[in-house]
Formats: C-alpha cells, structure tokens, sequence
C-alpha cells in the first residue's frame, strides 16, 4: 500500500518490515485485527493496519453500516518503541531499537546521519578499538 501523507510517502513496498502482530487468525471475525510496523529508508516508522467493522479500521458505508479496513498510520520514533514493546518480544524489540540496559543506564535515541560521516565515525571507532556508543560518548 502507498500512502501520501502530510506531503511525505508510506510505501510498504519499499519499506523495511520489523515486526507483525494480529489478533485472531480467522480475517471474516469482526473484530480482527492485522498489523505491521515499518522503518523508512530515512529512518521513519508507520504502522499498516488492517482490520473488520467492529476494529479501530473500520469506515463507514452508509446509514448504520460499517466495513472492514486498512490504513497507514505515521508514527514518532516514541509511538513505535510503545507498539513494539506491546507486540513483539525482547530480541525482536532490540533488533529494532537496539540494547535495552537492565538498569536504565543508557537509553536508545533515533539519529539520522549521512552514510559518509556514519562511515568515518564508525571506522574511526573500530580503529580505536571501541563501540560505536562509547567513540561518540568519548567526543562529549
């Protein structure tokens, strides 16, 4: 499905799938439910959703009647970190947005950065022998 929205474009075609859930597996239930997040190239995510005329996608058709639908939903890095730890498991979350320390110490942050300086600072960290977090940590 593509979608403009707000002047910007939803393609699941072209997007990156990082998770799935769904409530029922019988799609003539009304109130199934079908939904996936994705990740843009620029590192935008939106969710895809699908569901039956007593679900949240449901439209209108007329005078006292509903039907089943979809929809693209753009989401803040926050909404889809919220939807993940609801519908995916812990390895499948920090595949997605990286380790979550058990004591709270580091927190994850989304970053857009160009390939080249992605490339210089990653190379630059692996020359000196330390992650990636802890070359940019060491800059501050």
């Amino acid at each position: 499905m593509k979608k403009i929205i707000n002047g910007k474009c939803y393609d699941t075609e072209k997007a990156e799938l990082l998770g799935y859930w769904c409530n029922t597996g019988d799609t003539r239930d009304f109130y199934h439910i079908r939904e996936k997040l994705y990740r843009k190239s620029n590192g935008e995510f939106f969710l895809f959703g699908r569901g039956g005329p007593c679900t949240k996608y449901a439209v209108s058709e007329g005078s006292n009647s509903c039907c089943g639908s979809s929809k693209i939903i753009p989401f803040t890095w926050d909404e889809a970190r919220k939807w993940a730890e609801k519908y995916l498991d812990g390895d499948e979350y920090e595949e997605i947005f990286g380790e979550v320390a058990e004591d709270d110490s580091k927190t994850t942050i989304p970053v857009s950065l160009s390939t080249e300086i992605l490339k210089r600072v990653k190379q630059n960290a692996s020359q000196a022998g330390v992650s990636l977090s802890t070359y940019i940590e060491s800059k501050l």
